[in-house]
């Protein structure tokens, strides 16, 4: 078994299923210290078992106080949130006119409400200790548009601002900040997207330039790259990982 790197504390939101489960299990082949969170503790749970963790916790991050109370849960177990990937999110695909107010607020809140107050929790403590590593998980339609899902688009594009104007704000205390954007990948997500567009699934794999969906461990390989040493220099940067779909 590989030794902790540096005793490193990586705090995951969404870390049961699809790309989250992916960068947790990663990461712990590494050595890292990987605490996941979701809503659904049973998932939690399995997932867990499955890449041995090193724990959990229960939490809705769409409800008041709770990013508070993530981060604060995850230093009084694990002592500092060096890592922080802002995984968890939510997907509508719906035309602009039939989109509802509660569609808004609960993508608003759960897509930039949420990682935004986790990064402010965070860098509090990764500022103390001179060190941290903020990625936030993104998505291609933020990059280049998505039709019948101008929300979703919407919310995802706020990262690109973000990361830069934040990776500006930390750098000088040893903190980076980077956005992965990734197209279509191959989870139970996307497969349910897939479902409720107006394309099958051979209509969506004809349109990507390499003819494939993303695995997740194409995602957790390039986190394990940015949360390293090696990729300290890297910060403000939002990165595709889409099968060429921002190519053209």
């Amino acid at each position: 078994m590989k030794m902790k790197i540096m005793n490193k504390n990586v705090l995951i939101t969404g870390g049961s299923k699809g790309i989250g489960k992916s960068i947790a299990k990663i990461l712990v082949q590494e050595g890292y210290c990987v605490y996941i969170a979701a809503r659904n503790e049973e998932d939690l749970k399995k997932t867990l078992n499955e890449i041995n963790a090193a724990g959990y916790f229960v939490c809705d991050l769409t409800q008041k106080n709770e990013c508070k109370k993530l981060v604060a849960d995850m230093i009084k177990t694990a002592g500092s949130v060096d890592v922080l990937i802002n995984n968890a999110g939510a997907y509508t695909y719906s035309p602009v006119e039939k989109t509802t107010e509660e569609d808004i607020e609960n993508l608003i809140n759960l897509n930039v409400k949420a990682p935004y107050l986790l990064s402010k929790y965070a860098a509090e403590d990764m500022k103390q200790n001179k060190w941290g590593r903020i990625i936030n998980i993104g998505s291609i339609s933020g990059v280049v548009g998505e039709a019948n899902a101008s929300l979703y688009s919407m919310t995802k594009s706020s990262f690109s601002g973000f990361t830069k104007a934040l990776a500006l704000e930390l750098a000088a205390d040893n903190i980076t900040v980077n956005t992965i954007n990734p197209g279509w990948v191959e989870t139970e997500l996307s497969k349910d997207a897939v479902e409720k567009s107006d394309f099958s699934y051979q209509e969506e794999i004809d349109m990507i330039p390499q003819r494939r969906f993303i695995h997740p461990d194409e995602i957790g390989n390039l986190v394990k790259y940015m949360v390293s040493e090696e990729a300290k220099g890297m910060t403000g940067q939002n990165v595709s990982l889409c099968a060429g779909l921002s190519a053209g």
